[in-house]
């Protein structure tokens, strides 16, 4: 059986460093992209949300057009009755047949009228909705607009950083297969409890690199020993002495 090599605290420690100095530089580039890729991705999801208005306008406008010719096809259909009935009219053989020939040329006649009223609302409903459609298209316009200059922005970030980035992230990986699995686990969880992702400090000016926080005589001479793997009460970073941290260089 294969023996398996041991590291020492100080190896392990060495290790965690490099990989944080190469996360670290990994975050400065996000960092510059700042909230680009975020924006981005808002502003198509608003683009989106206002097409989706804009076809929804565009098919209630659609509709009430409709509305509208079958309300003039009504009106010429009532008319050509009143021009029926008055002709039968000219032909009536008594007072009953003439009052009934009138009741429905009266009736005729009202269905032109709502007709006509109906038609003058739809018109009125498809000037509002011409408004909104306007303004859709604007806002559309307007955010397309900004989302291009977004991302131009990001691309031109991309393209200045993205070989710089791919060699970090390949040093990363290789930087993670080196350290202590166990080790690890608590490195990235401490470091996703930090927004500047800082999970090995040193210790400067007898304090926490990452919090300030105060750190006695005592426990500094231990962290200059590494022996073992010692953290911050504060803030529960793990700290390493100066020395080793810049001893650790990442090109």
């Amino acid at each position: 059986m294969a023996n398996v090599k041991e590291f020492s605290v100080e190896e392990k420690l060495s290790s965690l460093v490099a990989l944080q100095k190469i996360e670290s530089n990994l975050d400065e580039i996000r960092v510059l992209k700042g909230e680009l890729p975020i924006e981005v991705a808002d502003l198509e999801d608003e683009i989106q949300g206002l097409h989706a208005r804009q076809i929804r306008i565009e098919e209630e406008i659609n509709g009430i057009t409709e509305f509208i010719e079958q309300k003039k096809a009504a009106i010429k259909e009532a008319q050509d009755l009143v021009a029926k009935y008055e002709k039968q009219s000219e032909n009536v053989k008594n007072n009953r047949e003439f009052e009934a020939i009138n009741k429905e040329i009266e009736m005729q006649q009202l269905e032109v009228k709502l007709c006509e009223k109906h038609i003058k609302d739809a018109n009125e409903e498809i000037a509002e909705k011409a408004v909104l459609l306007e303004r859709a298209k604007k806002a559309i316009a307007n955010k397309e607009g900004v989302l291009t200059n977004k991302k131009g922005e990001l691309e031109k970030i991309i393209t200045s950083t993205e070989e710089e980035e791919k060699g970090f992230q390949d040093k990363a990986e290789e930087a993670r297969s080196h350290v202590d699995p166990r080790l690890l686990a608590s490195y990235t969880k401490i470091r996703n409890n930090f927004r500047n992702g800082l999970a090995v400090v040193p210790v400067e000016r007898d304090a926490c690199g990452g919090c300030f926080y105060s750190i006695p005589p005592q426990k500094q001479s231990e962290i200059k020993q590494r022996k073992k793997i010692m953290v911050c009460e504060n803030c529960g970073r793990i700290l390493v002495d100066s020395d080793l941290n810049d001893s650790v260089e990442v090109k």
